[in-house]
């Protein structure tokens, strides 16, 4: 993944699903080579801060925002989280070949231990559109 001069990222994730709120939990406990900052999708804030977006579109799926306008969505906003961590951007840059993207979400849990009942993946995430 190619991203050069990024000094933060906003990742929009949907409040309402657990799997988004236990990953916005995780990653905000490690350690960051560029600095992320949390915003709940579709809020006040996020429609303030990112006008231009289509704000039901970013509560489908994570949505991040890089400071100088970049957005990535679905599986390319995962991959630009890893890319974000100190011990986790090689396999960003990896899962960012065509052939792995479509699992970059799925090495976002993995890669974090994450197991069903360890934050509430019960009520996973799912487009808004089946709420």
């Amino acid at each position: 993944m190619t991203v050069g001069g990024l000094g933060g990222l906003t990742v929009l994730y949907d409040e309402r699903c657990g799997v988004c709120r236990w990953a916005r939990r995780w990653l905000g406990d490690q350690r960051q080579l560029v600095p992320l900052t949390f915003v709940p999708a579709g809020s006040d804030e996020a429609q303030r801060r990112f006008p231009a977006l289509d704000h039901l579109r970013t509560l489908e799926d994570v949505t991040v925002v890089g400071d100088g306008g970049q957005v990535f969505a679905g599986d390319r906003a995962w991959i630009a989280c890893l890319w974000a961590l100190a011990d986790y951007r090689e396999l960003a840059v990896r899962l960012a070949s065509p052939a792995l993207l479509p699992f970059a979400r799925t090495a976002i849990l993995v890669v974090s231990s994450f197991r069903e009942g360890q934050g509430g993946y019960g009520d996973a995430c799912e487009p808004a559109r089946s709420r």
